[in-house]
């Protein structure tokens, strides 16, 4: 009896400890796969034809040099800035951009430093892409003076604007998905990686990521920069988000200051929201950039 009581306890500390360098294992190798840029030999080439847009690059305090498109619109309806998400790039923000110059607006489309053609050391959850977002801010008052202009960020392109310091003003901002602090955009992947354990073993990946970036974590709070952001926000989720959950949307809601929206996509998971709610999309989005960008007299309709 007490043999096999010590062989049943072996074998449970065996299993244990299997468990736990799997667990490692994963989390490093996830570690790498959230930090590690995304741009090896990528070649984005020319942009879509019926954007009319213009190959641009522009220096970034980030140290990268960033490379985009330009598309000029109507004048005096505004220019719109959009930021892709994590290990995307300016690609993948083209539906958006399509509609939006369809509107009358100029758009500027880039790549975030780790990501697409502009090169980078490492992804940062926000913090140099935020210098990226200040850069292309005042590229765009640069080249366009006379606009008004408006932020559409996905994810990580919404944290790196929140987190932007210094930045220009800007009229209007769109914010998506949005992590409000880096704990909980990690605890979101180790529950892709690992399931229901992901919650036990979030600190782990948590120090994982920590080493690589190198950045304090109160570095890494959007929520705390909401009140800041000076603007008129439209905050849109969906409502079956496991990485941006709807719950954490309204938490960054609460802690901006108004004028401000929140519209909770139905159904939703962590996707792009422009492709599951097309028509909504256009109306919420295009009603919203309407009322504060355009120096015309109100938004171009689409044709």
């Amino acid at each position: 009896m007490k043999a096999s009581m010590k062989e049943w306890l072996i074998r449970l500390v065996v299993g244990l400890a299997v468990l736990v360098v799997v667990v490692i294992a994963v989390t490093w190798v996830a570690g790498d796969d959230l930090t590690e840029p995304d741009n090896r030999d990528i070649q984005i080439g020319r942009p879509p034809l019926d954007l009319q847009a213009s190959n641009i690059t522009f220096a970034s305090g980030s140290g990268a040099l960033i490379h985009g498109w330009l598309s000029s619109g109507k004048p005096g309806q505004g220019a719109v800035i959009l930021l892709h998400g994590l290990r995307g790039d300016r690609r993948d923000m083209v539906s958006r951009a399509e509609f939006l110059r369809a509107r009358g607006y100029s758009v500027l489309l880039f790549d975030f430093q780790g990501h697409g053609e502009s090169h980078g050391s490492r992804i940062t959850f926000g913090d140099l892409e935020s210098r990226d977002v200040t850069a292309a801010i005042q590229y765009l008052h640069h080249k366009l003076p006379n606009e008004q202009v408006g932020v559409i960020g996905s994810s990580l392109g919404a944290a790196a604007f929140v987190l932007a310091e210094q930045r220009p003003a800007v009229a209007a901002v769109v914010l998506e998905q949005m992590y409000p602090t880096i704990q909980q955009a990690v605890a979101g992947r180790a529950r892709q990686y690992l399931g229901p354990l992901g919650a036990v073993f979030a600190p782990v990946l948590m120090a994982q990521v920590q080493a690589r970036i190198e950045i304090p974590a109160n570095r890494l709070r959007p929520i705390d920069r909401m009140a800041q952001i000076g603007a008129p926000v439209l905050i849109v989720n969906g409502t079956r988000d496991n990485y941006t959950t709807i719950e954490d949307a309204r938490a960054s809601f609460a802690a901006d200051s108004a004028p401000k929206e929140l519209w909770a996509v139905e159904g939703a998971g962590h996707v792009n929201l422009y492709a599951f709610a097309k028509t909504q999309y256009e109306q919420r989005v295009g009603d919203f950039l309407g009322r504060y960008l355009s120096r015309t007299g109100g938004p171009t309709p689409p044709p």
